[in-house]
């Protein structure tokens, strides 16, 4: 009788097991935190009606990212994502970069953030009922995903599917004004005409919700059909996204004042508690805690897969590019991910306004990522014109142009004030001179 061999024997391959339904899952799971819903409802709160026109603008920058993404993970379709095609088009020293700082670096202070938020909502709902919830997350998805990627899979999916009918559920009876607090069907009406809110800056609040689609290109290489399901999943997500966060903006508009909205950092539990009533609670809970949850899972699952990726490159040590000899997981980047999480949580638990200000710093490198990913199709497609793409950018390269002056403006204004501006670039600096140090 034969033995069967492991990963790492066979080659150190991971598995292709992931399909349409899955990878869909993914990408709605990558981009509905709990914190994307507080900027999309605080940007309602900010423009009322023309804040659809925002949302609409948000889309169509996603679009052109999403386009970005899927030509080059198609076109190179390994777990290393954008640091193996950044290494082709701009070599080592960005393609590190992008990754470390872009993904890697924000993981600390995001997905503390995210959990802090869950625990926040929580200890609203039921207080004092549920203590160090977030950490407990942390370990359990971490045993999950190193069980497999099809544990995570099915995970993922119970998760995000419970997700969308609580949120369509939201969504739908909020069409109903009846008896709302918030704005007129007339009120709204007039204010496409303006509001005196910029709707340039209303673009960014928006923006943040339409953000993380591209999650979903680490694991390409464990699609069964990359090809053929990663457009669907990704293009169907973003579409899907626009459709939830219209109906969820409008209701929050029609049946929560507009100064809630705004000044609320938790504007969600506003939206369920003024059209549930007495069954808010338990709705809003179940809401965080699968968007939450989707999430940190989401996390632990992808960027695993981009150390793996680079480390077969050399990018970073090689240990990360092991593979559990029996479930085929890269244990040794699960494991470092789950460190990055765990740590920030019990040492800044306090310091809610660090972690934001860390958070916003980090992102900038998130944006430039995604600039550099609009720069590396133009430049593959100058220096290998002729080398296989099973997805193209329709009307090139307007998307790529469109998409670097739409992150650049994002990163411009990414903190709400000036004197946070100044914070916030003093500490990407700092950051970008660590990772070109390493």
């Amino acid at each position: 009788m034969t033995k069967k061999r492991s990963p790492v024997e066979a080659g150190g391959s991971l598995q292709k097991v992931l399909g349409f339904w899955s990878l869909f899952a993914v990408g709605i799971g990558a981009v509905t935190a709990q914190s994307s819903f507080v900027s999309l409802l605080n940007g309602a709160g900010s423009g009322g009606g023309t804040f659809f026109i925002a949302i609409i603008i948000a889309f169509f920058l996603g679009l052109c990212y999403c386009f970005s993404f899927l030509e080059l993970s198609l076109m190179m379709p390994e777990a290393g994502g954008p640091g193996r095609y950044t290494s082709v088009s701009a070599g080592n020293f960005i393609s590190i970069g992008v990754v470390l700082g872009g993904y890697i670096a924000v993981t600390p202070f995001a997905t503390p953030a995210e959990l802090m938020l869950l625990e926040h909502v929580v200890d609203v709902v039921y207080p004092g009922t549920f203590s160090h919830l977030g950490i407990s997350l942390v370990v359990l998805f971490t045993a999950l995903n190193l069980f497999g990627i099809d544990i995570f899979s099915s995970v993922q999916n119970v998760f995000v599917y419970t997700l969308l009918v609580a949120l369509l559920l939201i969504g739908i009876v909020g069409l109903d004004g009846t008896g709302a607090s918030g704005i007129s069907l007339d009120g709204l009406g007039e204010q496409f005409v303006g509001t005196g809110t910029s709707v340039l800056s209303l673009v960014v609040l928006a923006l943040w919700s339409f953000g993380g689609l591209d999650y979903l290109v680490p694991l390409v290489e464990e699609a069964k059909n990359p090809a053929r399901d990663l457009p669907r999943a990704m293009l169907g997500a973003l579409v899907m996204l626009l459709v939830l966060y219209s109906l969820l903006s409008y209701g929050a508009i029609r049946h929560v004042p507009m100064g809630k909205l705004v000044n609320s950092d938790i504007p969600h539990w506003l939206l369920v508690e003024s059209i549930f009533g007495r069954s808010a609670g338990f709705i809003v809970v179940v809401f965080a805690f699968t968007a939450t949850s989707s999430v940190v899972n989401m996390v632990i699952a992808s960027l695993p897969r981009l150390l793996y990726g680079m480390a077969q490159r050399g990018q970073v040590p090689s240990i990360f590019a092991r593979l559990h000899p029996k479930w085929g997981t890269p244990w040794v980047g699960i494991l470092f991910i789950f460190l990055l999480m765990a740590i920030p949580m019990i040492v800044l638990a306090r310091q809610k306004n660090l972690i934001i200000l860390l958070l916003l710093s980090s992102v900038t490198f998130f944006m430039v990522g995604y600039i550099v990913a609009h720069a590396n199709v133009i430049l593959l497609r100058r220096k290998y014109p002729d080398h296989p793409r099973p997805f193209k950018t329709p009307l090139f390269p307007l998307p790529q142009i469109v998409g670097i002056i739409g992150m650049g403006y994002a990163i411009w204004n990414n903190s709400p004030s000036a004197e946070m501006s100044k914070k916030v670039y003093l500490n990407s600096a700092i950051m970008f001179l660590v990772i070109s140090a390493y």
